[in-house]
């Protein structure tokens, strides 16, 4: 039987990655090779900032979330926070409304935290359907507060994003139910069924937000 909770290591659930080692697990999950790097994905950093492994990764592709605003993917949502971050669309009828509902416990949870260090990422996988206005509905749905950002914008830029996180599918339908929580400060990601019970995902939360890096004892 399949645990339901499911990390980015699984010969060792609480071995803590380093940056590089957790980006080249989602490399091999989203096969980059065939990707091309969106137009408005130009590096702008100096000096350290510029050569940081996230940041190169992921890069400065923006999106765009339920206010309308523009949003560029590390700079604006990655640098520096604990991550959540999962897929979905807002006429999805099936898995969706009950893993909105469940991040939406993580969202209690958090508390005040949500908007400072933290930062809730849910993906669009139907772009050209979720525009800002439907993005913006849809969270009112769940009474979701400052800090949690629902996010489309561009087809290209939604999927760029989606391949550099391993959640690209050709089909919406098709899309992924699992959560990417991810320690941006310390390079530790793992992953959650997000059907799994929310008690269950605010432990792997927990686990990842209170990550101290590789030299903590």
């Amino acid at each position: 039987m399949v645990d339901c909770k499911l990390y980015a290591n699984r010969r060792n659930s609480a071995r803590r990655l380093s940056l590089r080692a957790a980006l080249a697990l989602l490399c091999s999950v989203a096969p980059i090779a065939l990707l091309a790097r969106p137009a408005d994905c130009q590096s702008n950093g100096k000096g350290r900032e510029a050569d940081s492994p996230a940041r190169n990764y992921f890069t400065d592709v923006e999106l765009v979330n339920q206010d309308g605003k523009t949003m560029r993917f590390y700079s604006d949502l990655l640098k520096d926070r604990i991550v959540i971050i999962n897929s979905f669309f807002t006429t999805c009828t099936s898995v969706c409304p009950p893993m909105t509902h469940s991040i939406g416990k993580i969202q209690d949870w958090l508390g005040d935290r949500l908007g400072a260090d933290v930062h809730i990422i849910s993906i669009s996988v139907d772009p050209e359907t979720d525009t800002p206005a439907k993005l913006k509905e849809y969270s009112q749905r769940f009474k979701t507060k400052p800090g949690w950002f629902f996010c489309g914008g561009a087809k290209q830029n939604v999927e760029f994003v989606l391949r550099k996180l391993g959640q690209y599918f050709g089909s919406r339908d098709d899309h992924t139910t699992i959560i990417l929580i991810g320690n941006l400060r310390t390079g530790l990601w793992k992953k959650a069924m997000g059907m799994a019970r929310p008690e269950e995902l605010i432990k792997v939360v927990d686990s990842v937000l209170n990550d101290k890096g590789e030299n903590s004892k």
